[in-house]
């Protein structure tokens, strides 16, 4: 009840920034694990991880050894992920604009990982471009990027950096959310590409 009620103040303070009302199900972070594969997962960057149980879940799954970034705007969101006690866990205030440094910041290797559950269909054409090329900088060769989303709008702006996305629907959460992904290919160099759709 306590995360419920903090992630309704998040979204009621900055509902742009908070895909949902509420928390996400199980079966959603069930199906989390199992899209970005963190039971083989060295390095992890969860974008928006809201109160923390999407960051349980991947925790659960994630090696012995493996660390995982969750960045988060809310103060609020960030205090509850520091209660979660697990020493591969990096709570850390900031915003996906800054994904690359924050990561260079913690001394962490390019992520073999970075999932996302904040609404590219709330921010500016601008910022979810920057952010796409930020995630395709950053993101290890070989790794995966994965967003859910309640619309479709990440797809367009991840085609450009990664091409077509493979989807998925997860319908028992509320709303129900699609899992777009794609895999980075190995040895491609963030030069490779296009710049996004937006810049």
């Amino acid at each position: 009840m306590l995360d419920q009620a903090t992630f309704l103040k998040g979204f009621l303070r900055s509902p742009k920034e908070v895909g949902s009302v509420i928390p996400s199900s199980r079966f959603l972070e069930a199906r989390i694990c199992r899209t970005i594969d963190a039971a083989h997962a060295p390095v992890v960057v969860e974008l928006g991880p809201g109160t923390g149980g999407t960051t349980r879940a991947v925790l659960a799954d994630m090696p012995a050894n493996a660390t995982l970034l969750a960045i988060d705007t809310n103060p609020a969101f960030i205090e509850r992920l520091q209660g979660i006690n697990d020493p591969r866990l990096i709570a850390q205030q900031g915003t996906a604009e800054s994904l690359g440094a924050l990561v260079r910041g913690h001394g962490l290797p390019a992520p073999t990982v970075i999932f996302s559950g904040i609404p590219f269909s709330t921010m500016p054409a601008a910022s979810a471009s920057a952010i796409i090329d930020h995630v395709w900088t950053t993101l290890a060769p070989g790794g995966r990027f994965m967003a859910y989303q309640f619309r479709a709008d990440v797809a367009r702006y991840g085609q450009a950096r990664f091409g077509e996305p493979v989807r998925e629907r997860e319908w028992f959460n509320i709303p129900p959310m699609t899992f777009f992904a794609w895999d980075k290919p190995l040895g491609e160099s963030a030069a490779d590409r296009a710049p996004s759709a937006g810049q």
